[in-house]
């Protein structure tokens, strides 16, 4: 028999957020050690706000803030407002963040306005070293060492702003143009002896033998 294309929203609802969360998803075993190592960060959050201690609305906590950024990095949402527009209706975020059903979300601009506190206390690398020293403690970390093929982000340089390092600077305009007419063909060319003058951190990277030498 079909069944009917109905609904009809219960007026009370008697179930706990984490009643909805699988039993085992993805993002389940994160929070056991991040809520310990933000615990052992609660002299730093202590800081952060000593400036405070006057009066005035309370802030949104920072264990909220960070838990949330975490979330836009393991699932590589694009913007601190689309953040906290899956944060508004994803069951599962609102639980790992720490906020009830009912909760209403902070606006995007909070990230901004704590972006400054968080950097000047070092709150982010404190927050690595306390993940490292609870995973040494548990044994998860190993002294082998081990090799990945990694992806190269292709520079915004091209190959005619790869030139020779000791070449005098007041040999070439502002804008670069006396570069791109120097004749490189023929010439070998190194990290160790030449770099771009367009964009200092790119380097030379040849992925195969097939492909040529880029600027990544």
């Amino acid at each position: 028999m079909r069944g009917a294309d109905g609904y009809t929203e219960a007026m009370f609802t008697m179930a706990k957020l984490d009643d909805f969360m699988p039993a085992s998803p993805p993002l389940r075993p994160i929070p056991t050690w991040l809520n310990d190592a933000l615990k052992r960060m609660d002299l730093v959050f202590a800081r952060m706000y000593e400036g405070d201690a006057k009066g005035g609305r309370p802030s949104i906590a920072p264990e909220k803030l960070i838990r949330a950024l975490l979330l836009q990095m393991l699932y590589s949402i694009r913007s601190e407002r689309m953040l906290m527009e899956h944060i508004s209706y994803n069951m599962l975020f609102r639980w790992f963040v720490g906020l009830a059903m009912d909760d209403a979300v902070w606006d995007h601009s909070t990230f901004s306005k704590n972006r400054d506190r968080l950097l000047e206390h070092d709150v982010i690398v404190g927050l690595f070293n306390e993940t490292v020293e609870a995973a040494h403690a548990r044994g998860c970390l190993s002294g082998e060492y081990f090799s990945v093929d990694g992806t190269l982000i292709q520079a915004w340089a091209g190959h005619k702003s790869f030139v020779c390092k000791n070449r005098a600077d007041d040999d070439a305009p502002p804008d670069g143009g006396a570069r791109e007419r120097e004749n490189w063909h023929g010439e070998k060319r190194s990290n160790e002896t030449h770099e771009s003058s367009t964009d200092s951190e790119a380097k030379l990277f040849r992925k195969s033998r097939r492909t040529g030498a880029l600027l990544c």
